[in-house]
């Protein structure tokens, strides 16, 4: 008999073939048992006729409790009644293993329960079209950048320093000395640039600010590139391009997963390169007109500003030339504006805020030198980083774009809690 997967099932049409999964749910009557199976590689029905299976395996079938995992054989059907397409008509079942008193129920559950049990979680078809659509950007992602020219170069976790120098760091010892989870790996990325020409890291950070909002991770992921030779508005294109280039891939290969989440497919397909700008300055002078008098000049903007400014544009739109004062100290100044650095963040729409945050990078030693020491950083904690404009400086740019609020705007989820398998919150490290 031939093993398939669910997600395989297009290819036997006709066949008999046999699915190893679990049962998701049943429904049914007396004579016929709708059983829901998963395998990991998707959903479908297997359709159990007792006229045709005998009593003996229509009553296995109808008893099979939820999350038991089985064998199911049958005729693979087309079902045009489904988004997926196929179902199995039935002819032997053979349970594996027994799942008793399954906690999550199809009731409706709280969410620190369904937090406590998020290994359980996952399993569910909401959790796992989230999580299918996590992997396609991940794939999109390498495809992106290996087509492109980029090499994948894998920045330390384990850090004497921080990159952004705002936010609060995971302390840990390394031996006899300080050391701090990665909150970036720009710095070694921009040093791995001078070396490969275009280079980028896809890797968790770590960032231990006291923040419980819907957009917030306590560990994330994210990809960050780095460009030798290249612009900001050069950098602004291959973002776009970026951007693009996952949000129609979602499109192409997550059919299912966005049906059965519910997304707009048409609001996505607008998604394309290229993106509006806005500068800081124009940003504020909207925000005044749209009511808000709670932002001025020099100060960044919160949740609220980033969705009104995004609303304006029903796109994502990139927000350029932020005031030197609040950003880190590596980013280019402005040529013309001593005030402002070369820079941008990028807004997704429906109110999921910054997905992308990036500039050129000052490649003058001794303005570098100096940003070190306007900051308060350590000199020789960062000593290594300044060998990258001691030794054959160039122009360089590059970008930083969280996995997870870029899943859960695709994807359209509430949370992003719900875009990583197991989410690190403020008050939670288990399961």
């Amino acid at each position: 008999m031939t093993k398939i997967r669910i997600e395989e099932m297009q290819h036997h049409v006709g066949e008999t073939v046999t699915i190893g999964g679990w049962l998701a749910g049943k429904r049914g009557s007396g004579k016929i048992a709708f059983l829901q199976l998963r395998d990991g590689s998707g959903f479908t029905q297997g359709v159990v006729v007792k006229e045709v299976v005998g009593e003996e395996i229509f009553e296995k079938a109808r008893h099979i409790t939820q999350e038991s995992s089985i064998y199911v054989t049958g005729e693979v059907s087309r079902d045009e009644r489904s988004k997926f397409g196929y179902e199995l008509q039935v002819s032997d079942v053979e349970v594996i293993s027994e799942a008793v008193d399954y906690p999550l129920t199809p009731k409706k559950h709280g969410t620190e329960f369904l937090m406590d049990n998020r290994h359980l979680w996952i399993r569910g078809r909401k959790q796992h079209a989230i999580l299918r659509i996590r992997d396609e950007i991940i794939r999109a992602t390498y495809e992106f950048f290996h087509e492109n020219g980029f090499v994948k170069i894998d920045p330390p976790i384990l850090t004497n320093s921080a990159p952004e120098g705002t936010s609060e760091l995971f302390h840990t010892k390394y031996f006899d000395e300080d050391a701090y989870l990665s909150q970036s790996g720009q710095l070694y990325m921009e040093a791995a640039a001078m070396a490969f020409g275009k280079v980028f890291s896809f890797g968790p950070t770590f960032r231990a600010e006291k923040s419980k909002t819907r957009r917030h991770l306590i560990e994330f992921w994210m990809i960050e590139p780095e460009m030798a030779f290249t612009t900001h508005e050069e950098s602004l294109e291959v973002q776009e391009q970026y951007v693009t280039h996952l949000v129609q891939s979602v499109i192409k290969n997550c059919a299912v997963e966005l049906d059965r989440l519910g997304r707009d497919i048409e609001t996505l397909e607008k998604i394309k390169a290229p993106f509006p700008r806005i500068s800081y300055d124009d940003a504020i002078e909207l925000l005044h007109e749209k009511g808000f008098d709670d932002i001025e000049w020099g100060e960044d903007f919160g949740s609220p500003h980033e969705t009104a400014i995004a609303e304006h544009y029903d796109m994502p739109v990139f927000i350029v030339n932020y005031p030197k004062a609040i950003k880190p100290f590596y980013m280019q100044p402005h040529p013309e504006r001593e005030d402002v650095v070369l820079c941008a963040d990028l807004i997704a729409p429906e109110g999921y805020g910054e997905i992308i945050g990036g500039s050129e990078r000052i490649h003058d030693y001794e303005q570098m030198k100096q940003a070190i020491h306007d900051h308060n950083l350590d000199e020789e904690a960062y000593a290594w980083y300044l060998d990258t404009n001691r030794y054959g400086a160039v122009p360089h740019a590059g970008f930083g774009l969280g996995l997870e609020r870029t899943v859960a705007w695709i994807s359209g989820a509430e949370h992003v809690r719900e875009t990583i398998p197991f989410p690190r919150l403020l008050n939670r490290l288990y399961p």
